[in-house]
């Protein structure tokens, strides 16, 4: 799995999971429960991965669509 999004914001990766769902891309949300451990206050980023065989056509998705990648 290669990274695709890195953000604090839980809004971005959640319009970004559905676009990539919307493109038959799987893709997956790490360090979510990391929210657990700093009480909530957004400090620590998730990532979101997808498969490295989709990662260009995951990557064209979030341009089309002006999403920082936070990288």
């Amino acid at each position: 799995m290669k990274e695709l999004l890195r953000s604090t914001d839980p809004t971005i990766i959640a319009f970004a999971s559905a676009l990539l769902e919307g493109e038959d891309i799987d893709c997956f949300q790490m360090d979510v429960n990391m929210s657990v451990l700093e009480g909530g206050i957004g400090i620590f980023p998730r990532r979101l991965m997808v498969r490295e065989v989709d990662y260009d056509d995951a990557l064209r998705t979030m341009k089309d669509n002006d999403i920082d990648l936070g990288q």
